[in-house]
């Protein structure tokens, strides 16, 4: 943009603190974040003495400036969308609900396989929240699975999934919050120090193997057992998601392959490692959003392969669901866009970054105590506005510079995944979160329900994340981190089963 960065004081800050308590109040992102960067600009216009209707021209200056910058995940987006949809025209998805129905014989069976279907679809978590609880729900129906508790199972692995998986659109999007060609690098570093993610798939799979419940879970899944659920299919008929009763088990798996492969391929292709020699792990971090688009256009490839001759879909239908998955995407890229734009006013023009970083040094707040703070500002905002891409979106571009002051760059893994372990773990309880509605939604259990019955088992998890960051600040060991919080999540439901049994008794 050519503009030169100013420094205001405490107005610097100003931006983001109006998007966020705008989020809280009005629980809505777009609006938000946009008065957030209008009032950016106000300040820099009034500072640099200009006319303040040349803000208005700064807003849309640095939207081109930042759609510029960020082409490629835009368009990986767009393409990831294209393939959710294709892939769930062609019936891929239904052939694995058949197969699954002539070879699930178990509820215990019914409720590996709904989590199994959950961890694979990881490329994104509508595609999975829908797909999932479409397919699972006539089976876990079949053995009187609380349908809130196949909620639960869709919920807890779809963003806790997504926001592990680096291939994925929460990956490109959280990696194009992290200045440099390493932010997927620096992703992929917070994984095992993402403890609610890892923990709730541990959740998961315990509620899974065991027929532990506890709080509004328990209710409801010994209400499940004395239910028909016969009248209930009945009046889903009408609003039922509806997936086309043909494809294979192959038309869904090939491609998120043909993704995974692609992704990898294209990622050391664009680093140099085919033609300049550059190692690998370098290679596969030097351009990782333009590797990504050349595997979610591989998988869309696949598919048109895979689907066009066998008359899965015709030509014309093909485009049709290509166009229909951009439009899918529209609202993630939008939030991604409005996120970018306030980050790109906070640092390049208001220096926000450096302000803050000065502040925290000064204060002498401990940074081993940080994660654990920033775990739980994540949670409450991504709670209030129901979004987890709007809170990192928020919050990265604050937590990077305080990491990057003086004697806290050994806390900038740890913070990061903080940040995104609260921002998942408010997004899941959160009653307005579009994934926690999807999932009511795709097992057709009430939303409300839903939420009550979730919060204690993701609550639970979440108390002990908080533990797990005050002893990740102190070891800044992940794999230290990651196992003293198994081990206290184990004792925790250890605990919690044992005073029920104790209850039940007396």
């Amino acid at each position: 943009m050519g503009l030169e960065a100013v420094e205001v004081g405490w107005l610097s800050i100003l931006p983001p603190i109006i998007a966020i308590v705008l989020a809280l109040i009005t629980k809505e992102v777009f609006s938000s974040l946009l008065a957030g960067i209008v009032s950016g600009m106000i300040i820099y216009s009034l500072k640099t003495s200009q006319d303040i209707t040349v803000a208005v021209r700064y807003v849309f200056d640095m939207m081109s400036a930042q759609i510029s910058s960020h082409s490629y995940m835009i368009l990986f987006l767009a393409l990831l969308g294209s393939v959710v949809v294709v892939v769930t025209k062609a019936g891929g998805s239904r052939a694995y609900g058949q197969w699954a129905t002539t070879k699930l014989k178990s509820p215990l069976s019914a409720k590996l396989a709904t989590m199994i279907l959950g961890i694979v679809i990881f490329i994104d978590d509508y595609f999975n929240c829908l797909t999932v609880g479409t397919v699972m729900r006539p089976i876990t129906d079949k053995y009187k699975i609380a349908r809130e508790k196949l909620a639960y199972i869709i919920d807890a692995t779809a963003a806790p999934i997504c926001i592990i998986a680096p291939i994925s659109s929460w990956a490109v999007a959280v990696s194009s919050e992290i200045e440099g060609a390493s932010g997927l690098n620096v992703f992929v570093k917070t994984i095992p120090y993402n403890l609610y993610a890892m923990l709730t798939i541990i959740m998961v799979l315990v509620i899974c193997l065991t027929n532990f419940d506890f709080g509004p879970m328990k209710k409801a899944v010994e209400e499940a057992k004395n239910k028909s659920f016969d009248d209930e299919e009945k009046e889903d008929e009408n609003t039922n998601i509806k997936l086309p009763n043909k494809g294979k088990v192959f038309d869904l798996i090939i491609p998120i392959l043909a993704l995974i492969i692609g992704s990898i391929v294209g990622m050391a292709y664009v680093g140099g490692f085919f033609s300049e020699g550059v190692p690998f792990t370098e290679a596969i971090g030097a351009d990782s959003t333009a590797g990504l688009t050349l595997g979610a256009f591989a998988a869309l490839m696949t598919a048109f392969v895979l689907y066009i001759p066998r008359k899965l879909m015709s030509f014309k239908e093909f485009m049709e669901g290509t166009t229909e998955g951009v439009k899918y995407m529209v609202s993630a890229i939008m939030i991604l866009v409005f996120a970018w734009t306030l980050s790109g006013v906070c640092k390049e023009m208001l220096s926000t970054g450096p302000f803050v970083s000065s502040i925290v040094t000064n204060s002498k707040i401990s940074f081993a105590i940080l994660p654990a703070i920033i775990f739980v500002v994540a949670a409450f905002l991504s709670f209030s506005m129901g979004t987890a891409w709007g809170t990192f979106g928020i919050l990265i571009p604050i937590v990077v510079p305080i990491c990057k002051a003086d004697g806290g760059d050994p806390y900038l893994v740890i913070s990061l995944a903080a940040t995104l372990a609260g921002s998942v773990y408010g997004d899941h309880c959160s009653p307005i979160s579009d994934t926690t509605i999807l999932s009511s939604t795709g097992a057709r259990c009430e939303h409300i329900r839903h939420v009550e019955t979730q919060i204690p088992y993701a609550t639970l998890v979440a108390v002990i994340c908080f533990i797990g960051y005050l002893i990740g600040g102190i070891t800044l060991n992940p794999w230290i981190t990651l196992v003293a919080s198994m081990i206290i999540l184990l004792a925790a439901l250890s605990v919690i089963n044992m005073v029920q049994k104790k209850n039940k008794k007396s």
